[in-house]
């Protein structure tokens, strides 16, 4: 277990994701904290398709704490912060994978939305239930 959380994101910074002053530019940090979405939802949701359910990310805010450069090995962590009735908010944190040096952190609101009706649907169940155990206080929070 870490206090960081599971791991959802595993890379590698290549030249062409730098800007003109030789660091990772903000579109990529926003594609690699996507990435991550996707595998800790998937851990809540299943990765089975649904065509009428999906989620819609309603906040997103990101803290950029150390330059990141071509070549860094990096490695995101994430956990689910609050559920609430129909939404999310989980964080995620990258750091280098050999200094364990924070890069960013983003902190994500997102909600349950049917496609069809366009609007927000409650988190229950199974979701509830797998969201539960992301939290850092769960027994069954470990990382991967």
């Amino acid at each position: 277990m870490t206090a960081l959380g599971f791991v959802t994101f595993k890379g590698i910074v290549h030249p062409w994701m730098c800007d003109a002053m030789g660091h990772v530019n903000v579109r990529h940090y926003a594609a690699m904290f996507d990435d991550a979405s996707f595998q800790l939802l998937g851990r809540i949701a299943g990765t089975g398709v649904e065509s009428s359910v999906g989620w819609a990310d309603v906040r997103s805010e990101v803290d950029y704490k150390h330059e990141t450069r071509a070549g860094a090995l990096i490695t995101i962590h994430s956990h689910v912060e609050k559920i609430g009735k129909s939404s999310l908010t989980y964080i995620h944190v990258m750091t280098g994978s050999l200094d364990g040096v924070v890069r960013a952190q983003a902190r994500v609101i997102t909600v349950r939305f049917d496609l069809a009706q366009r609007q927000k649907i409650d988190l229950a169940g199974a979701l509830r239930t797998n969201a539960e155990a992301l939290l850092p206080s769960s027994s069954t929070f470990k990382e991967n």
